[in-house]
């Protein structure tokens, strides 16, 4: 393959780099804290600290540390491994085992439809962040746009209370006017939202009726999701060598916040009665005998690890050949559960200030996902003096979590384009990248409208579940029973050095038998425990729920498509084309050719694999 037309430098790659036609991390500190801003994420502020409290406290921890070391953690280094050793995207890395390429094609498409909306996610972040710059909160009170149910505290409708030495029970207006006193316990309260509730529905979203009801198109949010577009595409202009410098501040500063957060809860009242409900006063250990505790801990590892998704696949694939990807795997891995933990501590003091100002148990302020993020958590801030500024603080750390993961979501893809067209990506990388941001922008416009939320959910719901799931089975099944798990080890010592058995004694029993069995013990549970997506107490409609069904589908039906042309295009009687389907590639192995050595000096040099590839669906070489 001439590479005469390819003088031209990619941005992505420097004369001081390992691999110069694909680029490397410019130094271990880009990379780390990479892997950090794309698991640590929104899920570790708004949804570790509602499981563990849910959960039984801090005896949720019990089985959240198991599944890090027996799901999380296995997944988590098999990816960066697979990833650092051939220097190859998510849908490349395939080589290793052709009949499963459709697995990286499913990673890849159910990534552009995450990034879709998790951009509208740091759209509304971006939105709060600019209505905290008022003296007085605009969800403090209820002002011009709230309806009769908005009320600041709770109202009392009727009670019961003694008159004349009777019982009676009557409306609350009746018992104030003859100076009576509700009898504890007896009370009735009206249905009322607090201010920051129908600001949510009512001003940030414009929230329609449902799926059914598209109405406009949310001008203000549309600039947000365009600004937030404009970010994404101006720090991943050079790919890893501009993002990896960004993140320094997109990973870091989230901490600086959270800190904060935390200091000023500890020192408000009611902060204590907030966390003892987050870790427990006394852990519920019988929790751990349901089994629905044990699943809500596998399942939060799973999503907040992010593996499966190709992103830990594609950051990897720019490290050095010989990276200690075994101790950057540990460290990102405990790193995001730390921070789960820490973020709980900073969420609850301040919720539990919020039940103590607003005389409610802290049950009834505790919420996860959106509610957190844009309804209790902004409540609680209003409360405080200075609101404002807790509130920029709490919507910039949202932004910058946000942020990290996007990045590392767009540079799947992109790393997925300059896998299949590197002579392309070397003199357009700028435009390509920009090119992607707009046609994603333009996509998520639907998200946007005032039955955008319903949207978000409904790609949520679907995509972010089941299709991870089943590409993780498959990754996992593929690699170590396929491929083989020991011919795996052996490539990762290639890269790390030679280990001892006990070194590998826990993997293999992981990789070989409890990773496999609790995925898909998670995956089962997520099918039988299925039900249709709800937002709130809305009900989507039936034809919501097939578009919902369509895109998992069109997600995971490159599997079976990519695998049938596979064999289709392979020699011999079908026997013989599912086996020489399920061995590695001609050009399987490390991309560089000096890091070889005896057991891949067979492999096809990379810069001849024109000759070797073989085109599938969709437009996917090798």
């Amino acid at each position: 393959k001439d590479f005469s037309l390819s003088n031209e430098k990619d941005a992505h790659a420097s004369d001081s780099d390992e691999n110069s036609e694909r680029g490397n991390w410019s130094n271990k500190g880009d990379y780390l804290l990479s892997m950090v801003g794309y698991a640590v994420g929104l899920g570790n502020v708004w949804r570790f600290p509602y499981l563990t409290y849910q959960n039984g406290g801090g005896a949720f921890l019990i089985p959240y540390t198991l599944m890090l070391a027996l799901a999380g953690l296995p997944l988590f280094f098999m990816e960066c491994s697979l990833g650092q050793f051939a220097s190859l995207g998510p849908i490349s890395i395939w080589r290793i085992l052709p009949l499963f390429q459709g697995v990286g094609v499913t990673m890849v498409i159910i990534s552009t439809f995450v990034s879709i909306y998790y951009n509208v996610i740091i759209a509304y972040a971006l939105y709060y962040l600019f209505a905290s710059f008022q003296k007085v909160l605009p969800w403090s009170d209820c002002f011009s746009w709230a309806d009769e149910f908005c009320s600041k505290i709770r109202l009392v409708s009727d009670c019961n209370a003694t008159l004349h030495g009777e019982i009676i029970h009557a409306n609350y207006s009746f018992i104030t006017s003859n100076n009576l006193t509700c009898m504890n316990g007896t009370m009735n309260y009206k249905p009322v939202q607090f201010p920051s509730e129908q600001y949510w529905n009512k001003v940030t979203l414009q929230r329609s009726s449902g799926l059914d009801e598209t109405g406009n198109i949310v001008w203000y949010l549309a600039l947000c999701l365009l600004l937030s577009w404009m970010i994404v595409g101006a720090a991943l202009f050079k790919g890893i060598k501009s993002s990896g410098k960004v993140v320094y501040f997109t990973a870091l500063f989230p901490y600086v916040i959270l800190l904060i957060l935390l200091v000023r809860g500890a020192t408000l009242e009611g902060a204590l009665d907030g966390i003892e409900y987050y870790i427990g006063r006394q852990s519920n250990i019988t929790k751990l005998m349901e089994a629905e505790v044990w699943k809500d801990a596998a399942t939060q590892i799973f999503y907040s690890l992010s593996v499966a998704w190709g992103g830990l696949v594609a950051l990897s694939s720019y490290n050095k050949f010989h990276n200690n990807c075994y101790s950057d795997a540990i460290f990102v891995c405990v790193t995001n559960c730390v921070t789960s933990v820490f973020a709980g501590f900073a969420i609850f003091s301040i919720l539990g200030h919020m039940a103590f100002v607003s005389e409610r148990p802290v049950s009834e302020v505790v919420d996860s996902g959106f509610d957190l993020a844009f309804v209790a958590y902004p409540e609680a801030l209003s409360k405080l003096p200075v609101s404002p500024l807790w509130s920029f603080l709490f919507f910039f750390m949202l932004l910058l979590l946000g942020l990290d993961s996007q990045f590392a979501t767009i540079e799947t893809l992109t790393t997925t384009i300059q896998d299949i067209y590197p002579e392309v990506m070397k003199k357009l990388r700028m435009p390509i990248t920009l090119g992607v941001c707009i046609l994603l922008f333009f996509l998520g416009l639907i998200c946007v409208t005032q039955a955008g939320i319903y949207w978000v959910n409904l790609i949520d719901h679907f995509c972010a579940g089941w299709g991870i799931l089943i590409a993780a089975v498959l990754e996992i099944i593929g690699i170590i029973y396929i491929y083989g798990g020991n011919r795996f080890i052996e490539d990762i010592e290639m890269m790390i050095g030679k280990k001892s058995r006990v070194f590998w004694l826990w993997w293999r029993m992981c990789w070989f038998f409890i990773t496999p069995v609790l995925l898909m013990a998670i995956l089962v549970w997520s099918l039988i425990t299925f039900s249709p997506p709800t937002y709130g107490s809305v009900l989507y409609p039936a034809w919501g729920t097939a578009v919902g069904w369509c895109m998992i589908i069109f997600c995971v039906i490159w599997i079976p498509i990519i695998a049938i042309v596979k064999i289709v295009k392979a020699e011999g009687n079908l026997c013989q084309r599912i086996v020489s389907c399920c061995r590695p590639a001609a050009n399987w192995g490390p991309y560089l050719e000096c890091h070889r050595g005896e057991r891949y000096s067979h492999v096809v040099d990379p810069k001849k694999e024109k000759e070797h590839e073989i085109p599938t669906v969709a437009g996917f070489v090798y």
